[in-house]
């Protein structure tokens, strides 16, 4: 299985919406054993969701989201299916959602990091920000870049 014929893009269908709603249960639901009424919420309605995409399949999904009360993105729900973790597909994912989130003008990126994957997001430009806490019974905790960031 190569990478080479990804592509990452945002969810426009419903069929894609379904298939990026079963990554996120085979990765939280299924193996991190989080409660499906815990893992839908609310935001996914008004939230801007993107998929990666190999040979017709849904491989890996995030989505991005703005609140009223302050000018960050908020990027959350990262899955990618298990077989396809560690080859750079969560990077790109993470820096697309991030482009589509700078085209609406944020100053600033922010997200809730399990805290076994914060590294990743060091490594991608975020600072861990505050003590680490429980969502849903996960450790995590609040990490944050500026949008002006170099890629």
């Amino acid at each position: 299985m190569t990478v080479e014929d990804l592509t990452i893009k945002l969810v426009e269908t419903e069929a894609e919406m379904e298939a990026a709603l079963g990554v996120r249960f085979r990765v939280f639901v299924s193996e991190q054993l989080v409660p499906m009424e815990e893992e839908l919420d609310e935001i996914d309605s008004t939230a801007t969701h993107a998929i990666a995409v190999h040979n017709g399949h849904v491989i890996a999904t995030g989505r991005v989201f703005y609140r009223d009360e302050d000018s960050a993105a908020h990027i959350g729900r990262m899955a990618v299916n298990a077989n396809w973790r560690r080859r750079g597909i969560g990077g790109r994912l993470l820096k697309f959602l991030e482009m589509e989130a700078k085209t609406q003008g944020v100053s600033t990126y922010v997200l809730n990091a399990q805290a076994y994957v914060k590294d990743f997001y060091a490594a991608n430009g975020y600072e861990e920000r505050g003590t680490e806490f429980l969502e849903p019974g996960i450790v995590h905790i609040l990490m944050r870049k500026d949008a002006s960031y170099p890629d």
